[in-house]
């Protein structure tokens, strides 16, 4: 089994935009990812001009990787009211879920789905009490433990930036593969939009 450390964050574009080949690399039974949430942006209103930075991204995404943004989303960070984000309920939620028995990747997949898919207002906990109902998760121990989870969170992100200063990695998503006594940085972004090659990558580290 091959250790492959995941620096993401649930509200980072590009980790979404890295999606399709997290998926497949989950679905790599050779592989075991250890998932490290970074904390990217705590809660705060977007302002205008990083709101156009977004909306660039997000169309340079789609043409690099494939990967769809929700009408509800887009309409979100185009619009005039306040657009929040919030790293840290998210990985709360993301913390809380694997807690409760979720798989990390679906976990994390359900969160950035919405997000980006459905615009969901995931700063707000009711939102994320909905989208953990939409998984089958019981409303009152998820609200119980997500009240509680803030330490956990705290606790994982600092565990975090202390191994990305370790290992240098300065954004996400970085994926790292822990391999014959070597750190390996692997080289995702070359593979974005093709799928079948990426999954070729894997089997060559696999062996």
């Amino acid at each position: 089994m091959v250790k492959v450390h995941y620096f993401f964050d649930p509200m980072c574009g590009w980790c979404y935009a890295a999606s399709p080949l997290i998926d497949i690399l989950a679905q790599t039974p050779d592989f075991e990812i250890i998932y490290h949430p970074g904390g990217m942006i705590p809660k705060r209103a977007i302002e205008a001009s990083f709101r156009q930075h977004i909306i660039q991204a997000d169309r340079q995404i789609t043409q690099m990787t494939n990967v769809q943004f929700g009408d509800d989303y887009r309409a979100r960070v185009a619009g005039n009211d306040d657009y929040v984000v919030d790293s840290y309920s998210t990985t709360r939620a993301f913390l809380v879920g694997q807690n409760m028995g979720v798989d990390a990747h679906k976990m994390l997949t359900t969160i950035q789905q919405a997000h980006y898919l459905k615009g969901e207002h995931l700063h707000e906990f009711a939102a994320l009490q909905k989208m953990a109902a939409s998984i089958g998760l019981p409303e009152s121990e998820w609200n119980e433990k997500i009240a509680a989870s803030e330490p956990e969170m705290h606790k994982a992100i600092q565990n975090s930036h202390t191994l990305m200063s370790q290992w240098q990695v300065s954004g996400f998503p970085t994926l790292i593969i822990e391999k014959d006594g070597k750190l390996i940085r692997l080289p995702h972004s070359s593979y974005y939009g093709k799928p079948t090659e990426w999954a070729a990558y894997l089997t060559t580290l696999a062996g």
